[in-house]
């Protein structure tokens, strides 16, 4: 028989990912914005939930949320007869694809467990444009035989799956890479900010660069069409890169490591999203932060 599913959590992320996850399977979903719910039903095997404690029901429930507090505040204690977490059936799955702190994970999966309850982290990379076309790449940690289980669902939102090791791992190594990310993408930024104030062309710059050994994804995918020609819509916002390149500053702390060029990397990226205006920048407004800064507009 086949597990039904919950979906919680339709930001930018998770609308594309419930409609390609319901061409597979029928998904029942829930978010706080009704609005966004809404949308979301317009999909063919997609059926809205009117409250998420109907979710208790679900075999698996996958959820998209911004942080581990919000994952607590909708799950509440695995302990708690009244919550949600407390009222899952034993045998069913939580697989979270959002971006929580690992060492919360570990402490989330183990009481889940406690009540015969498995968990998956499960976290993306690739951003809305591969979760529209269903190539994300996921990251997922958790015992073999639920990392089996949740492997339909997450291959029909994903191209590349690879489970990475033990619950929290898939959390961890999220972080990890977005803090890599950004450090590629702020280097960068500050490479062509040096160049051109030298008098070279940055176009000039990025074409050789990402035809030599400096490139990386930033150089290659982000500035180019988002900070030279100015669009500055990554799709992923400035907010939640400082939120998950703090989750790996953690990380470093709680492993007794004092990483200077991550902690470079991190005070930047906090100093510009404090620097810009707007409620929710994107990710390469932090050329916009850095031309104020240094007296050099990259954007023509």
């Amino acid at each position: 028989m086949t597990d039904t599913v919950t979906f919680i959590g339709l930001g930018t992320m998770g609308q594309p990912m419930v409609r390609n996850l319901a061409r597979s399977v029928p998904v029942t979903v829930y978010d706080t914005d009704a609005d966004a719910i809404a949308v979301a039903a317009r999909n063919d095997g997609v059926t809205a939930l009117a409250n998420p404690d109907d979710a208790a029901d679900t075999d698996v429930l996958i959820l998209m949320l911004p942080n581990s507090g919000i994952v607590q505040r909708v799950l509440g204690d695995p302990q708690d007869p009244a919550s949600l977490a407390g009222r899952l059936r034993p045998g069913s799955l939580v697989v979270d694809m959002g971006s929580s702190a690992p060492r919360a994970t570990q402490e989330l999966a183990e009481r889940l467990r406690e009540r015969g309850v498995g968990m998956v982290d499960a976290p993306v990379s690739g951003g809305p444009r591969k979760a529209r076309t269903a190539e994300l790449t996921i990251m997922a940690g958790g015992p073999a035989d639920d990392y089996e289980r949740s492997l339909p669902l997450l291959r029909a939102v994903g191209t590349s799956v690879t489970h990475v090791g033990a619950a929290g791992s898939a959390h961890a190594l999220k972080a990890l890479n977005n803090l890599l990310s950004a450090i590629g993408l702020v280097g960068a930024l500050e490479v062509l900010t040096a160049g051109t104030k030298f008098g070279l062309d940055p176009r000039i710059m990025l074409d050789v660069i990402n035809r030599s050994t400096g490139r990386n994804q930033s150089t290659e995918v982000k500035i180019g069409p988002e900070v030279l020609d100015g669009r500055f819509q990554v799709g992923f916002s400035l907010p939640l890169t400082v939120k998950d390149i703090t989750t790996a500053l953690d990380l470093f702390t709680s492993l007794d490591l004092s990483p200077e060029v991550s902690q470079a990397c991190v005070r930047f990226c906090r100093a510009a999203l404090a620097g810009l205006d707007g409620e929710n920048p994107d990710q390469s407004e932090i050329a916009r932060y850095m031309a104020t800064t240094t007296g050099v507009d990259l954007t023509r």
